[in-house]
């Protein structure tokens, strides 16, 4: 499963889940053996772990929070496909069984928690600290519910997480990678090597004379399967969401100016002042404070005094609105550049407040909004059509019509797709036009049939309708329709066979005695040199696979490897290596031991938590898993 977790995070898509499924509120540990026991029972239950039932709602609460964690994240919604696509439905559910496990666990081994430490974490976490270093308790409610929980249930998870930390400790007490791994993994990594290469090209392969019609028959013959037409699908669709609607809606300038006249204060942009900030325990202290800085000390010397750094008392740029407390916020915005409030009595103490730069806001004309005015107008009463359009089009298709006559029908655009293969493309080869993009018509309607009442694809806040209209079956062409492939196909591969053997044959001469220079010189190529070469090098014009190869030889060693395409082999040779040396010391050793002493604890505890399963018991429902996440009425 760990393995499993780091594949799925080697991309950004997959880094950005990882790191809220990972690391937002819960510690999650891994569970091994999830596919292998999945049972059926009762749809209100969705897993049982020892003695402990998930409910289906418990799950669901927890994936939609994720989902929206994740949407927040890239700032925009993910769709459930998406989420089964990244793999967020199996990282959930992994999560939740194995923190059900180690509660399971703590409740065997009469582990508790008390509230007063609880608390004490709560308390000490910087997330939720104010600009004096202190709890804020407003910070904290703002937070936690940013993130979609209750203060109750925040509370009561961070509960069971500290448990689950006192086990995770436990296990993990004197864990430590070996000199022998760090060795390892330092040769590994930062091991550099030189070679020389040369690339052969379809100039070395000779003149290929034209090939006979019986050769062509032939090749044709042994790879009919490669020149076969794929199968084509004729598929109807209309996109209903408001952006497409409101394409079709006008706004009279009457309307939008009224809009404007209602909400020009949320057009403006308001007036922003750099803000500084000093809390101090008591009033009498601030009047002190403000008396020596009417007398000529700077307001950053009186922080300083007070043991606050200028990273303390900034509050940045901010609009009035931004700034938590309304009593600082009145009087921030009533100073002028360079001024200093006098006390004021904040919700968290007394502070003193300095103005530096000031933005002044800006109102826009009506002319200059009123295109984006008009835009949002029609959007939203196209939101008002959407679900009166929905119901429209069930009506008529009902009645049997199919999805371009009931558009037609309601007054919509339908469009047609005439032939377009499972790749996207048309028999033409190239990528069939009209497909909207995030929308997976062409594999939902491979995965569908002509007749086939289909589901609407939810998308944009509306509805995508679809029908296959038609199937033309793969066939096998005939070599008059796919001559000229068959031609070129055959021409590659024979430039390919000659190069393969040659690169063999220099090769085999270099591993008896022969230079690369003197092999070069006879086939006019020029020798190559990379220096100093990593595994995970990127060198132009070098593929990856030329490099992985050098690596698993030794000095001297020679290999051939393809280059970037069929006309292209590498003949090359290891003219030196170079081991780095460990020195234990080194911040980046003491980096990378960080690294393995993770790696050992994340497979420590993934162990224990299997075993522990193992003793307790764990069953999935499998039907209720796959209701909450979308995978039941999926038809990817």
């Amino acid at each position: 499963m760990l393995r499993g977790i780091r594949k799925a995070s080697s991309n950004w898509v997959g880094k950005t889940i990882m790191t809220i499924v990972m690391g937002v509120l819960i510690v999650s540990f891994g569970v091994w053996g999830i596919a292998d026991i999945f049972k059926g029972f009762g749809q209100s239950s969705l897993a049982k772990v020892g003695n402990t039932e998930i409910s289906t709602e418990q799950f669901r609460q927890t994936f939609t929070d994720r989902l929206q964690q994740v949407g927040r994240q890239f700032g925009r919604p993910l769709t459930m496909d998406q989420a089964r696509t990244f793999g967020l439905d199996r990282q959930v559910l992994q999560q939740v069984v194995s923190e059900a496990a180690l509660d399971e666990d703590a409740r065997r081994m009469g582990l508790a928690q008390s509230d007063a430490e609880v608390m004490r974490t709560i308390y000490n976490d910087p997330n939720f600290k104010g600009p004096n270093g202190q709890f804020d308790p407003n910070r904290f409610v703002q937070i936690v519910r940013q993130i979609g929980y209750t203060e109750q249930r925040y509370i009561a998870e961070q509960r069971k997480v500290g448990l689950r930390r006192q086990i995770a400790g436990t296990i993990t007490a004197g864990l430590e990678p070996s000199k022998t791994q760090i060795d390892a993994l330092v040769r590994f990594q930062n091991e550099q090597r030189s070679i020389d290469y040369v690339k052969l090209s379809a100039a070395q392969a000779g003149t290929i004379a034209d090939p006979s019609p019986e050769v062509l028959a032939a090749y044709y013959e042994d790879n009919k399967t490669q020149f076969r037409a794929p199968e084509f699908r004729k598929i109807g669709f209309v996109v209903m969401t408001p952006d497409e609607l409101a394409k079709w809606s006008t706004v009279s300038d009457e309307d939008a100016r009224k809009a404007f006249d209602a909400n020009q204060a949320k057009l403006a942009t308001p007036e922003r002042r750099q803000l500084s900030q000093l809390v101090l325990p008591t009033m009498d202290d601030a009047k002190a404070a403000r008396e020596k800085i009417a007398a000529g000390t700077s307001f950053e010397d009186i922080a300083k005094e007070r043991g606050s750094s200028p990273a303390d008392i900034d509050l940045g740029k901010v609009a009035k609105a931004e700034v938590i407390d309304p009593a600082v916020a009145d009087a921030a915005f009533a100073l002028s550049t360079g001024d200093v409030s006098q006390p004021v009595q904040g919700r968290f103490g007394v502070v003193l407040v300095k103005a530096g730069e000031i933005t002044p806001g800006v109102t826009p004309s009506y002319d200059s909004v009123a295109a984006t005015i008009k835009r949002d107008l029609a959007r939203e009463r196209a939101v008002a059509q959407v679900n009166d359009l929905h119901n429209k089009i069930e009506d008529e298709r009902g009645g049997g019509a199919n999805v371009v006559e009931a558009a037609k029908k309601i007054g919509l655009t339908p469009v047609t797709l005439e032939a377009v293969d499972r790749s996207g493309r048309g028999p033409d080869g190239q990528p069939v036009a009209g497909i909207p993009p995030g929308v997976n018509i062409v594999p939902q309607a491979f995965a569908s049939d002509v007749g086939v009442d289909t589901e609407a694809i939810t998308f944009n806040g509306g509805y995508v309708y679809y029908d296959v209209m038609g199937v033309t079956p793969s066939r096998e062409r005939t070599l008059d329709e796919v001559k000229d492939q068959v031609a070129t196909r055959w021409r590659d591969q024979q430039v390919t066979d000659r190069l393969k053997a040659k690169a063999a044959d220099m090769v085999q001469q270099l591993n008896q005695g022969g230079t690369l220079a003197a092999l070069a010189s006879a086939d006019n190529l020029k020798v190559e040199t990379a220096t100093n070469v990593k595994r995970d090098a990127s060198v132009p014009g070098l593929p990856a696979s030329t490099i992985e190869a050098a690596f698993r030889g030794a000095k001297d060693a020679a290999g051939q490897t393809p280059g970037t395409g069929g006309s292209e082999w590498i003949v090359y040779r290891v003219t030196d290596i170079s081991v780095p040396t460990v020195d234990m010391a080194s911040d980046d050793i003491k980096k990378l031991t960080e690294t393995l002493q993770r790696g050992l604890n994340d497979e420590q505890i993934a162990q224990y938590i299997s075993t522990v399963e193992k003793q307790i018991g764990t069953s999935i429902n499998q039907s209720a898993f796959a209701q909450v996440t979308g995978a039941a009425g999926s038809n990817n």
